[in-house]
C-alpha cells in the first residue's frame, strides 16, 4: 500500500503530464488550421493536372505514349513509397498506413515480385527497417524542412523518376493518409506510374472542339507528368501532416480527458487513506486517555 506522501507524488506526477497533454493538444489544433487549408488547397490543382493530363492522353497511344504514362508493359518489380510522420504521440497515425503498405508488400511478395521501399518520415523508416530491412533503398525526414512544401516533395519525385527510367521499378505505389476530418484520417494508395486517371479527374470536355496542340500531345506529357509526379507528392504530404496533426489532437484531447480521470481516481484514494489514518490517530488518542 503506497503512502501518502507517494500518492501525493503520483497526483502531482499525473497532474504535470495532463498540462504538458493539454499544451500538445493547444499546439496541434493551431497547426491543424494552416494544414487543413494547405490540404484543401492542393486537391483541386492536383486534380486539374490529372485532368490535364487525361485529356491530352487521350489523343496518345501506343508506342508514342510517354514511358511515364504507358509504364513498361510490365508488372515484375514494384517501388513502395510510404509516407508518413516524423514525430509520434498521434494516436494510431502512422500504424495506419504502415499496415496498409505491409499488406500490400507481403502479398507482392507472395506473388514472386520484386519490391523495393522508399520510406518518407522517420516512423515508416524505424517500423519498415525491422520488417524489410533488404529492401529499403531510400529514407527521406520532413523534419530536414522547416515546413512541408515543394523542396520536401521534390526529391522524392526525382529519385522516383530516377529508378524508372533506369529500370529499377515497373510500377510505383504511393501510401498517405488522406485527411477527412479531425477524427478520420484514411490510409490510401495511389499508383503514380504508370500515371493513371482517378475517376474523379475526367477529361476536361472540349464541347466537340478539336484542338491541335503546339508542340504535340507527347511533348507537353513528357513535360507535364514529371510536374505531375511532383504535384501528387506534395499533395499527399499536406494530406499527411493535416492528418497528423488532427490524430494528434484528438490523441492529446483523450490523453488529456484520460489524465484527469486518474486524477480523480487518485485524489478519491488518497482522501480515504488520509481520513482512515485521521480515524486511526483519534482512536489511538482516545484510548490512551481512558488508559490514563
Amino acid at each position: 500500500m503506497a503512502s501518502l506522501k507517494e500518492m501525493r507524488n503520483r497526483i502531482g506526477s499525473v497532474k504535470a503530464t495532463q498540462k504538458i497533454t493539454k499544451a500538445m493538444q493547444m499546439v496541434a489544433a493551431a497547426k491543424l488550421k494552416r494544414a487543413q487549408d494547405q490540404a484543401e488547397s492542393a486537391r483541386p490543382y492536383a486534380k486539374k493536372m490529372a485532368s490535364v493530363i487525361a485529356n491530352l492522353a487521350a489523343g496518345v497511344s501506343g508506342a508514342d505514349a510517354p514511358r511515364l504514362l504507358a509504364g513498361t508493359g510490365q508488372d515484375q518489380r514494384h517501388l513502395i513509397v510510404v509516407a508518413t510522420a516524423d514525430k509520434g504521440l498521434a494516436g494510431g497515425f502512422s500504424t495506419n498506413v504502415i499496415r496498409a503498405a505491409r499488406e500490400r508488400i507481403n502479398s507482392l511478395i507472395a506473388a514472386g515480385k520484386d519490391v523495393k521501399i522508399i520510406a518518407v518520415g522517420r516512423k515508416s523508416r524505424d517500423q519498415l527497417s525491422r520488417l524489410y530491412g533488404d529492401k529499403l533503398v531510400r529514407t527521406f525526414e520532413l523534419s530536414e524542412h522547416k515546413t512541408v512544401g515543394l523542396p520536401s516533395a521534390q526529391p522524392i519525385a526525382e529519385m522516383i523518376a530516377t529508378a524508372f527510367e533506369d529500370g529499377q521499378a515497373d510500377v510505383v505505389t504511393l501510401f498517405y493518409s488522406q485527411f477527412k476530418s479531425v477524427i478520420s484520417q484514411v490510409p490510401t494508395a495511389k499508383q503514380l506510374i504508370p500515371a493513371v486517371v482517378e475517376g474523379d479527374a475526367a477529361p476536361i470536355d472540349l464541347n466537340g472542339a478539336v484542338y491541335e496542340y503546339e508542340p504535340s500531345e507527347e511533348e507537353i506529357l513528357e513535360t507535364l507528368l514529371p510536374r505531375n509526379l511532383t504535384t501528387q507528392i506534395l499533395a499527399a504530404l499536406y494530406e499527411n501532416q493535416a492528418g497528423f496533426f488532427g490524430s494528434q489532437m484528438a490523441a492529446m484531447d483523450n490523453a488529456t480527458r484520460n489524465a484527469g480521470d486518474l486524477i480523480n481516481a487518485l485524489t478519491l484514494q488518497y482522501n480515504r487513506k488520509r481520513q482512515a489514518q485521521i480515524t486511526t490517530e483519534l482512536i489511538e488518542i482516545i484510548a490512551g486517555a481512558e488508559a490514563l
